[in-house]
């Protein structure tokens, strides 16, 4: 038996309701399909994390050394992440390396030696200061709740490495095997091998969860929120996993899943040939860019069939710093992202957006109080408000960067609301040379287009916050994963909205979000009047292929009926019938 060689996506994709049903013989689990692909392979279940202690004391003459030890094993754990780091790329690295930070959170410290202090060892210190901070970010909920399963691998590796025992995590497998697991912590999804790990399947998580991006990014079918369904098949099982659809089949028949294999493996292969750049069959441009998130990436990305970047991240520099890096700091960081795509002339361009953090991505430099909803509160443009600095700082070390480099550099806002936050946002870049733009997050700016596009030079579409904001459904929560999904049609109205006044002002209106790397969605937002979609640089072919399948007419009819469906499944039906004529 060989497992499929995973396509990074396919022509289709689905949301499913977490069940477990029998087809025949076969057990069926579905959840929501993140990334597709086929994978034909035995189950390999990630085990429980080791027991953890219960309760443990110390006398007071080992406190001190009980206090070192943790510090101790603060580093260690810290220096193994960035270790990790180092060799991966774009959001895997940025996930690494604030989980990272994480470990030496100032708050979790002092309680770990708060609690060694009145008589704890240090294991038992850690597992109650860590469990503690899960329940107050579980209250919290939104951004902080996803960061709870972060905390649970720092807690797990200090306690490993308190004992003197091996970092917990996936073990490697020896074979091709397809993984499932509760959840799986960024740093365990970030070190997997795409050639051993043929499908991953999870209990929890959502289409934007680190799990799911990091998997989309190596390329990994992908199936996350089954519900405790999924114990219902065993280790060692042989299953047919089928990212687009989000269906695991336990002990498929043999001959049909060799079969999906095949087909798997002829698209993929499609997939593979596929050069660029961006056109319909009836050659309409439709740019495809790359989000990128540090010089690595985007080095990779430029080597492959981007043509440029829709996205570049900057809070990596941000996140990972104890100081607000210098302005020649931040230019060396931005050069690197710039550099790859020097000399190519033509409509090639790289989007910068400029800082978003806050609360939910708080900095070490800058003091921002804890905010019951962050994914509503003071983040992106919104930081200027009360540290100009920081936007200032970074606009100049843009244009520093691009003394020299043959690049158009566009600059993006996130979390604009208003027409005069766009206006003020622009003036700071045209008086450094830099072309503006802003992010269509807040349904507010979709709904001014016309009037905020008057004030900058172009559009970037964010369809993950777009879409909670859009639907008040929280992104990362699995129960809402119906609701939560760019293929609503009040958030395909919203985008056409913005699209249209691209149109009626002859300026590019992009997308920028996770939206842009399904293929099916893809040919819709570009009959939407997206210029552009930038997207994880594997997904590109992919989106590529479908869109060489289609013309544009056809791409406007399906926008069309998505937008007049009256929900999700429809909209997406229907677009379906049209594009597959």
């Amino acid at each position: 038996m060989s497992p499929a060689n995973p396509a990074p996506a396919s022509p289709a994709s689905a949301s499913t309701v977490p069940s477990a049903a029998s087809a025949g013989d076969a057990l069926v689990v579905t959840g929501t399909g993140v990334v597709a692909g086929v994978a034909y392979a035995p189950v390999n279940r990630v085990q429980p994390r080791p027991q953890l202690p219960s309760g443990g004391t110390i006398a007071e003459s080992e406190q001190d050394q009980a206090v070192n030890a943790f510090a101790d094993a603060v580093v260690a754990v810290q220096n193994v992440l960035l270790d990790k780091a180092e060799h991966v790329t774009g959001h895997a690295r940025e996930v690494l390396n604030a989980t990272a930070q994480l470990v030496a959170d100032r708050g979790l410290t002092r309680a770990v030696k708060k609690l060694i202090k009145h008589g704890d060892s240090a294991e038992w210190a850690v597992v109650q200061a860590t469990d503690n901070l899960v329940a107050q970010f579980d209250r919290l909920g939104g951004l902080y709740a996803e960061r709870t399963t972060d905390l649970r691998d720092i807690r797990d590796r200090l306690v490993a490495e308190l004992r003197g025992e091996p970092e917990p995590g996936v073990p490697r497998p020896k074979s091709p095997v397809v993984l499932f697991a509760e959840d799986l912590a960024p740093a365990d999804t970030a070190g997997l091998d795409p050639e051993l790990t043929v499908g991953l399947v999870t209990e929890a998580g959502g289409k934007t969860s680190h799990t799911a991006i990091i998997a989309r990014q190596l390329g990994i079918p992908c199936i996350v929120g089954t519900g405790v369904a999924l114990r219902e098949i065993k280790n060692d099982t042989t299953v047919l996993v089928d990212g687009a659809a989000g269906t695991v089949v336990a002990n498929p028949d043999p001959e049909q899943a060799m079969a999906a294999v095949a087909e798997s493996n002829a698209y993929f292969n499609r997939v593979r040939e596929w050069r660029g750049p961006g056109r319909t069959s009836d050659d309409y441009a439709v740019q495809l860019l790359a989000n990128v998130g540090d010089g690595n990436a985007a080095g990779k990305a430029a080597a492959g069939e981007s043509e440029g970047i829709g996205l570049f991240r900057t809070e990596l520099a941000f996140l990972s710093a104890s100081e607000e890096p210098s302005v020649a700091e931040q230019a060396e960081i931005y050069r690197s992202v710039l550099e790859p795509y020097a000399g190519r002339g033509g409509r090639t361009h790289v989007v910068i957006r400029t800082l978003d953090a806050g609360s939910d991505k708080p900095l070490a430099f800058a003091n921002f109080d804890a905010e019951a909803n962050p994914a509503l509160g003071v983040r992106g443009l919104r930081l200027a408000a009360d540290n100009p600095g920081l936007l200032i700082h970074q606009l100049d070390a843009i244009a520093e960067a691009r003394k020299g480099i043959d690049v158009d550099v566009w600059v993006m806002a996130p979390m604009v609301a208003t027409v005069g936050e766009a206006r003020s946002f622009a003036a700071k870049c045209r008086d450094r040379g830099l072309w503006p733009g802003v992010m269509v997050e807040v349904p507010a700016v979709a709904l001014k287009a016309e009037q905020v596009l008057a004030e900058v030079e172009f559009f970037s579409i964010g369809t993950n916050d777009l879409t909670q904001y859009a639907m008040a459904s929280d992104r990362l929560s699995s129960k809402l994963v119906d609701l939560n999904d760019p293929w609503q049609p009040a958030v395909l109205s919203l985008i056409q909205m913005a699209g249209h006044a691209g149109i009626k002002r002859h300026k590019p209106v992009g997308v920028c979000g996770e939206a842009a790397a399904d293929p099916l969605l893809a040919c819709v937002l570009a009959g939407l009047g997206i210029t552009s979609l930038s997207m994880a640089a594997t997904a590109l072919p992919a989106v590529g292929v479908q869109l060489g399948d289609v013309t544009i007419e056809q791409c406007r009819q399906a926008a069309e009926a998505a937008v007049q469906a009256p929900y999700a499944v429809a909209a997406k039906a229907r677009a379906t019938a049209l594009l597959k004529k």
